[in-house]
């Protein structure tokens, strides 16, 4: 037996709506079901990134601690390398530390530079903002 009945043209389906109303309701229905399918989804992959987020941020936290000790260590290696020599522990230490307070100063001036409001503006888009405004106020003043 075929799926439509030879009376009406309409499908033997009971389940299934047959008037244009009851069709369009079914649609908006199964579409607010997708929908809210769809959020679901998306709610529990972004919760999911961030969960992935927060432990990569813990891998790059004890990374950077890490980091921090090795520094301290190489440092003390330098001062006790330097100590060996004719300086001294006393000096040695002495201008390792200089040479790490000058080296910590142009990194916090260079940081301090890069942050400053004008080194974030967008200067490029605003010159091109610019010169498209001109190009079309040169259009107007043409015509």
């Amino acid at each position: 037996m075929s799926d439509y009945s030879t009376d009406s043209g309409r499908m033997d389906d009971p389940a299934r709506p047959n008037h244009p109303a009851a069709l369009a309701s079914e649609a908006i229905r199964l579409s607010g079901d997708l929908v809210r399918k769809e959020i679901a989804l998306a709610k529990a992959e972004v919760s999911q990134n961030i969960q992935r987020a927060g432990v990569a941020i813990g891998f790059v936290a004890a990374a950077a601690v890490i980091a921090i000790v090795t520094i301290n260590v190489l440092v003390a290696a330098l001062v006790a390398a330097l100590a060996e020599t004719e300086l001294g522990p006393i000096w040695s230490a002495v201008i390792v530390g200089v040479v790490l307070a000058v080296l910590a100063y142009i990194l916090l001036r260079k940081g301090m530079n890069d942050l400053k409001p004008e080194a974030l503006m967008p200067s490029r888009t605003v010159q091109n903002v610019q010169r498209d405004a001109q190009t079309i106020k040169g259009a107007y003043n043409d015509k």
